[in-house]
């Protein structure tokens, strides 16, 4: 039976025992969940467990996505473990209970699935004597078929009773398992052997609430079903396979490894162990990217990442030197896309995702193999060092449980021991210079400040403290000496959230202080940096704090402005473009936000068109105080990685935008005027920014670029734009044919290959792999590769292009570019016939094209 039928039948049997079929939850479950990635088919289902939300019907079925990572290590290792797998899941809201779970779980499994009878065998919780009963009445199963286990098993794992690992509805279970024979281990039963008797089914009676380390609370308000079955598991019965990878669910994935690397399964154990794992986590990635998941160092991220870098270095070790994943991905999209309608509808995300973490992990892993090399020759009686180990983790990204594998296929082990020591330091060093206080006072020490500045941008108050320019505290300071100035309270907004802290003027009876910034201190303090601008100010005296009103507006507009461009961008990129960073300045503002790619200019302008319409509908900002959970079942997006309290301020745009934030907004939308979205970038792997101005600041850089446009079209003698911009597309297009006529004509012969090699100063990255593009394809005709470089804006960058002629005889772009991307300080990776390389050293640019033509000369002697 086909592994789409599997799950076919399964949700039909129990829609006609009147169960709703609910779509697949997102594998990112609720923040409040407390877990990192949906690790069961209930995780969606907790507020009615509990009772915290009633729900719209007391029956559910579906076939659930599901994340478990920690057995990753294991994964290729056996016929059962996964990361990534499908749940087919029943659900009673305190409807029916266990008789009826348990008749339906058999019926379906004999006949619908057609398993004998005679092959089940269960497992039940030691003391649930109902449950016992139905398998025996209900079911007609032998009791010398029911294993009798406790709440942990002899490694004081849970066993028969189930939880999510974290706080939550929990209760006693009932294991399915069927006896695949002798060939797969001995008799007696699961107490004996479970690869030979597989688990396929958890029927789970949640009826507990318990907290993070599985002690009971309390019973939950009703009695619930909660049941579990690995689709991949009873396909691998019911196909009679001997493992998951074998199935028709896994097949198609593991025959493009095969394909690639030119190894079947089965012919060699260490080549089992990496078709599996490409296999593997390339379906978990595909899944996991089309939930809106990047690569990143932490969290939910990292996963990702490791589970593709895994992929590219067992690739490799198959012998792979070409990209897979993209192949992967589509066996998975034919396999998958009809259940889960997401992974089409987010087909080029997940390419451009996977794609550009592959690509810079292949240029990391030939950098940090080359270490390895290095390391491994000084490895001290079959240990690689703990200095080298973090050496190669923290000078060329190469993963620590990466290193293992690879040193373990050497029979090498590595000292983590040391590794983690000097890990820990590392990380000591980076806490204790964030915690660096400004003040230069104990956190207990701080005043307290009230903020009245929602309301106020005057306020009356006293200086509860003033220090000096080195933190000691002063009775007095008089005009041109740098203070901090502490206030009971102030309508001075301090920085925090990404907005700029205000200035201002800060005046007692006897002088003034201009306050240049606003800062956050201790626990609940402000403190005002400035200069004592006229006559002397003392402590404890009385003061009147005044905003610079103009500068305050001005931010007031760019923070709005953030919240309207922020949901632009999800609106129009996808919801994995959430804040992750911001900067609001007066009339500015600075987004950054995770995307796998750049966000084109047509795009950009369509954001920009969307972001002022917002504007002009005039929508009101509404700003309340609330519960935090209250704000989170409004639909409220908090800044990611923030802690906030159980009283959170909600800002409201419309009917579309809702954000906790503690900044400071304007009324209504239209008091912005407009938004003038600049440029768009890179600021690292997968994350970008957007840069724009607001207000008036935007309209002046309209103005100026009328003003530079107008200049222009005067400059190339043209009557208006259009005529400028046809008129300089010439001039370009010319220089660019003469610049490409004359490299193809100077190209030179090495051994039979025609040979290319310039420096382009100045040259954008672009530009260089367009040139190169075009100078290979005028030499298309034979073996010829072409390499060129710029030093543009300080960095160095190389492109190399290689003809299929070329490869055919051993050259290839990427590995033309090795020993010069070394040269440079950077890594090369690409395609075949196209590679690039990037590094800091522009200076060594001319040095690193000219080795050029004896690399050629290496590769033509297959060196």
């Amino acid at each position: 039976m086909e592994g789409n039928r599997i799950r076919e039948l399964f949700l039909s049997f129990f829609e006609e025992r009147e169960h709703v079929r609910v779509r697949s939850s997102s594998l990112i479950p609720p923040p409040e969940s407390g877990l990192l990635l949906t690790n069961a088919g209930m995780n969606q289902f907790i507020p009615y467990f509990l009772g915290q939300a009633e729900p719209p019907y007391r029956r559910a079925t579906t076939a659930q996505k599901v994340m478990r990572t920690n057995d990753i290590e294991n994964v290729g290792q056996d016929a059962r473990h996964l990361t990534f797998f499908e749940m087919l899941g029943n659900f009673s809201f305190a409807d029916y209970f266990k008789v009826e779970a348990i008749r339906w779980a058999h019926e379906l499994i004999t006949e619908g699935y057609g398993i004998d009878h005679d092959r089940l065998w269960v497992t039940v919780f030691e003391d649930d004597v109902e449950a016992a009963a139905a398998w025996i009445d209900a079911a007609g199963l032998s009791p010398d078929r029911i294993v009798r286990r406790g709440m942990f098993d002899a490694k004081g794992e849970p066993a028969n009773y189930w939880s999510t690992h974290a706080a939550g509805p929990a209760g006693p279970c009932s294991e399915i398992f069927v006896d695949r024979g002798s060939k797969y281990g001995p008799d007696g039963g699961p107490d004996v052997d479970e690869e030979r008797f597989m688990e396929i089914w958890n029927l789970v009676f949640i009826q507990d609430q318990v907290d993070a380390d599985l002690r009971i609370l309390a019973p939950l308000p009703g009695k619930n079903v909660d049941t579990g079955a690995s689709l991949e598991r009873v396909a691998t019965v019911l196909q009679g396979v001997d493992n998951v990878f074998e199935t028709d669910l896994f097949r198609p994935t593991l025959e493009v490894a095969e394909r690639l690397s030119g190894r079947k399964h089965g012919q060699d154990p260490r080549d089992d162990v990496s078709l599996k794992i490409i296999a593997e986590h390339g379906r978990a990635a595909t899944f996991l990217i089309a939930d809106g998941i990047q690569p990143s160092n932490t969290g939910r991220g990292y996963i990702l990442r490791r589970m593709l870098r895994r992929v590219v270095s067992h690739a490799r070790r198959l012998g792979i030197q070409r990209g897979v994943l993209d192949e992967v991905i589509s066996s998975v999209l034919q396999g998958f896309g009809d259940a889960y309608p997401e992974l089409r509808e987010n087909e080029a995300f997940v390419r451009q995702v996977a794609d550009s973490e592959e690509e810079r992990f292949a240029a990391t892993l030939r950098q940090g193999m080359a270490q390895f090399e290095d390391a491994k020759a000084h490895a001290d009686h079959g240990r690689i060092s703990g200095d080298a180990a973090f050496k190669l983790h923290d000078t060329f990204g190469f993963p620590i449980e990466l290193l293992q594998e690879i040193a373990a296929d050497e029979g090498l082990s590595v000292d983590t021991d040391r590794f983690a020591v000097l890990l820990g330091e590392q990380r000591d060093r980076a806490r204790a210079a964030a915690k660096k206080v400004e003040t230069g006072l104990e956190a207990g020490a701080v005043p307290a400040t009230e903020f009245v500045g929602y309301r106020e941008h005057e306020a009356e108050s006293s200086v509860s403290l003033l220090l000096g320019e080195d933190n000691a505290e002063l009775g007095a300071a008089e005009e041109g000496e740098l203070v901090r100035v502490f206030l009971e309270r102030t309508p001075f907004y301090a920085e925090g959230g990404g907005q700029v802290g205000d200035q201002g003027i800060i005046r007692t009876d006897t002088g003034s202080v201009r306050i240049i910034d606003t800062l956050p201190a201790g626990e609940h303090g402000t403190v005002h940096e400035g200069i004592v601008a006229t006559g002397e100010v003392r402590s404890h005296q009385p003061a009147i704090a005044s905003v610079d009103v103009p500068r305050r507006e001005a931010t007031t507009r760019a923070h709005t402005s953030t919240h309207v461009v922020h949901w632009t961008l999800k609106h129009l990129l996808g919801e994995h473009a959430r804040q992750v960073g911001s900067l609001v300045e007066p009339g500015r503002l600075r987004f950054d936000f995770p995307n796998p790619g750049p966000v084109g200019t047509d795009l950009l302008e369509e954001a920009e068109l969307e972001a002022n319409r917002r504007l002009a509908a005039d929508d009101p900002v509404k700003i309340f105080e609330t519960t935090l959970d209250e704000a989170k079942s409004l639909g409220a997006v908090g800044l990611f990685g923030e802690k906030y309290g159980d009283l959170v301020r909600v800002v409201e745009i419309g009917d579309y935008s809702r954000e906790l934030c503690g900044g400071t907004h304007v009324h209504r939308t239209g008091s912005v005027a407009v938004i003038r979205l600049l440029r768009e970038g890179s600021i690292g792997a997968g994350m970008r920014r957007v840069e724009a101005l607001v207000g008036p600041d935007a309209l002046r850089e309209i103005n100026a670029e009328r003003a530079l446009l107008r200049g222009l079209v005067d400059a190339l003698e043209a009557k208006d734009p259009q005529g400028a911009i046809e008129r300089a597309r010439r001039v370009l297009e010319e220089n660019k044919r003469l610049r490409i006529a004359s490299l193809v004509a100077g190209a030179h012969d090495v051994d039979g290959v025609a040979l290319v090699v310039a420096e382009i100063p100045g040259e954008d990255p672009g530009g260089l792999r367009d040139l190169a593009q075009k100078v290979r394809d005028r030499l298309s005709a034979g073996p010829a590769v072409v390499v060129v470089g710029s030093g543009a804006d300080g960095k160095a960058m190389l492109v190399a292009g290689a003809t299929a002629a070329a490869v055919g005889r051993g050259i290839t772009a990427p590995a033309l570019l090795e020993a010069a991307a070394r040269s440079i300080g950077g890594g090369a990776g690409g395609k075949d016939v196209l590679a690039n390389a990037g590094g800091k050293d522009a200076a060594k640019v001319p040095e690193a094209l000219g080795g050029i033509p004896s690399r050629v000369r290496e590769l033509l002697r297959g060196r």
